[in-house]
């Protein structure tokens, strides 16, 4: 699929060739609403939403990736919604800033998989626990860590997605894999054994 094409012929008014790039991303950009709001009605909601949204503003694409562009309008549209139910004052998110470029590796664990029947359950266990300790993480770590270690997006497409510096998600990521493996030793039974933090093993 030439995407670029697409968008360049939906811009000139072919529905057909926008509901192609729809065809393309919703499967992604659902995923990727589902897991910023943890509900599958409002991740159906906003991820129509956004594509009306990018279908009205498609005279905004300027070339690049077609999969960042519709990713970015998915994310801010889900960010959003995440505002609109804050119903009282919250604490401040602590900024980061720091331009770091330490990664760690990421852990097979996160991504989607296929498991056996027989691993279903704690999988699905596992994945629960995942997606709370993912709630609890700050709106800008909670959106690089899915798109990157969920999703599989790289780097630079996270980058033009949420419009930061390289370095910055980089940074966000790495430190969004601290803050979760810190919070899933809480549910450190459902993990790998090679996952536990070390003083866990002698127990």
């Amino acid at each position: 699929m030439d995407e670029i094409a697409l968008m360049l012929a939906a811009q000139k008014g072919d529905l057909e060739a926008f509901n192609r790039l729809v065809l393309a991303y919703q499967q992604i950009a659902f995923n990727l609403a589902y897991r910023l709001l943890s509900d599958s009605f409002a991740a159906e909601d906003a991820t129509q939403t956004a594509f009306l949204s990018a279908y009205r503003n498609i005279a905004s694409y300027r070339g690049g990736s077609c999969r960042a562009w519709f990713l970015r309008i998915v994310t801010n549209t889900c960010y959003d919604e995440l505002r609109r139910r804050k119903r009282r004052p919250t604490t401040p998110l602590m900024p980061y800033e720091d331009d770091s470029d330490e990664e760690i590796e990421s852990p097979a664990w996160l991504a989607d998989g296929n498991p056996g029947p027989e691993n279903q359950t704690e999988t699905a266990e596992l994945d629960q626990a995942i997606q709370r300790c993912i709630d609890d993480l700050p709106e800008e770590f909670r959106s690089v860590i899915i798109m990157v270690d969920i999703e599989g997006f790289n780097y630079q497409e996270v980058s033009d997605a949420i419009q930061k510096p390289l370095g910055t998600v980089k940074s966000r990521v790495a430190r969004a894999r601290l803050k979760l493996k810190d919070c899933l030793q809480n549910y450190r039974e459902l993990l790998p054994n090679n996952y536990r933090l070390e003083e866990e093993s002698d127990s």
